[in-house]
C-alpha cells in the first residue's frame, strides 16, 4: 500500500503499526515528532495507530543549534 511520508509516496506493508514502520526506519523517538493526517500522534499510541492506504505521514526530527 502508499502512504505520503514528508511529501513523498513510499510503499509499506499492509496493517503495519506507525511503531513498527518508524523502526523500520532507525527513527529515534526520543528526536522526533509524528504528524498523521495533520494530527500530532503521542509516543504512546504508536503501537495502537495502524497506517492505512494514502495516510499523510510527516516525521520530523528535533535540531539543537546556536
Amino acid at each position: 500500500m502508499i502512504i505520503i511520508l514528508n511529501g513523498k509516496e513510499e510503499e509499506v506493508p499492509k496493517e503495519i503499526t506507525l511503531n513498527d514502520f518508524l523502526k523500520s526506519k532507525d527513527a529515534d523517538f526520543d528526536e522526533i515528532v509524528v504528524e498523521l493526517n495533520e494530527s500530532v500522534i503521542e509516543t504512546e499510541n504508536y503501537n495502537k495507530t495502524i497506517l492505512k492506504e494514502n495516510d499523510r505521514l510527516e516525521v520530523l526530527r528535533f535540531v539543537g543549534g546556536g
